[in-house]
């Protein structure tokens, strides 16, 4: 018989693995504007276009497309939680652009009400959650008031939250594109926490190099790693992506001893997003249209598996805690999610990170 402490190691997931949350997938599409030749947009999300409705509609979700009740969400919580991933990390966006805090703009962005009703999910206690803030491309946060601002609101209506992902009891969040990032803002954004009575805040460089990175961070990771413009070949095998995100890992090298994150980019194929004239469009190059193959779901698990080994060998260069992340739960568009869809309504993938987080043989779970 199993002893007790064998039963609970057997259990207990090998590393903490989070998952990027993009909520693109309520709000209304801008082509549903009652026009026939627009008729596939009719009632679909925002980031919903015509090649995820025709050449690319493997990839819709077994619940389809839509992703705004708190009953989807709830489902994904305990799907998400069942498969070994221990918190969701919210795409985050300011408002407005380069100006000062708007806050009924940011309360009422279609993008963060899947976090909105995470927060209020009944079974939250089966995961955690954290901000990641896309601070780039529109939502940019300039200057040091705006910065303070910014902490003002995390503080105020994020970090008391029970489920808030902590290490060492301050809240994690993670700021891409650091470089776009204020010295003196995040410096304000310890202090003010401080006096919220938090010992500070876990601020991660995501897709940060070592020279855009201060001791104002307290660790780094990246979002997606892909490398398409290494080689003119548009379609690339799925090893390349993987090996790519591997040799990162192993090349780690931070001069502040800043603890890293790991990353595993799961997918990458932006086709979908782009302009149904694949001649025209790329003509001009544009990187986002080389993409990667599909891994199969033994491909994905033994990737899993390095990522995993990584850690264990390399434990001075990763937090105590053991967070890892994977890009992502649901960037469709992008090539890169977990959710179980009409090319995979079983879930396989998510079986694969079962496997590895918990070491254990495939587990029976339902995705309806």
């Amino acid at each position: 018989m199993m002893s007790m402490e064998a039963l609970k190691s057997a259990c207990s997931p090998r590393i903490k693995l989070g998952a990027y949350y993009f909520a693109g997938w309520s709000g209304k599409c801008p082509y549903d504007d009652g026009t026939p030749e627009h008729a596939w947009a009719r009632n679909m999300p925002t980031h919903f276009t015509q090649r995820l409705a025709t050449e690319f509609a493997g990839r819709t979700p077994v619940w389809g497309w839509r992703d705004d009740t708190m009953e989807l969400m709830e489902r994904q919580i305990d799907l998400a939680a069942d498969s070994g991933i221990a918190y969701f990390s919210f795409c985050w966006y300011w408002h407005d652009n380069k100006g000062p805090v708007n806050i009924p703009a940011i309360e009422q962005d279609s993008k963060h009400a899947p976090m909105y009703r995470f927060m209020g999910a009944k079974n939250n206690s089966r995961m955690e959650y954290c901000l990641l803030v896309a601070n780039h491309q529109g939502f940019e946060i300039i200057g040091t008031e705006a910065w303070k601002q910014a902490a003002d609101f995390w503080i105020a209506n994020y970090f008391s939250h029970p489920r808030y992902l902590k290490v060492d009891g301050k809240p994690v969040i993670s700021l891409f594109w650091p470089e776009n990032g204020e010295r003196e803002g995040l410096l304000y954004l310890q202090k003010a926490a401080k006096e919220a009575g938090l010992p500070g805040v876990y601020v991660v460089g995501c897709g940060a190099h070592e020279k855009t990175v201060d001791d104002s961070f307290q660790a780094r990771s990246e979002y997606a790693i892909v490398r398409p413009g290494m080689s003119n070949k548009i379609d690339f095998p799925f090893s390349a992506l993987a090996d790519w995100n591997i040799s990162n890992w192993y090349s780690y090298y931070s001069p502040l001893n800043l603890p890293y994150i790991p990353l595993i980019t799961q997918g990458w194929d932006k086709r979908p997003w782009e302009k149904p004239d694949e001649e025209e469009h790329h003509k001009e190059k544009d990187i986002y249209s080389s993409h990667f193959q599909k891994a199969t779901p033994e491909e994905f698990e033994d990737y899993l598996r390095m990522l995993v080994n990584w850690m264990d060998t390399h434990p001075e260069q990763i937090t105590k805690d053991r967070l890892a992340a994977i890009y992502a739960w649901n960037e469709i568009g992008e090539g890169g999610w977990l959710v179980p869809c009409k090319d995979d309504p079983e879930g396989s993938y998510l079986k694969a990170i079962r496997n590895v987080v918990y070491g254990k043989p495939e587990h029976t779970f339902s995705t309806s």
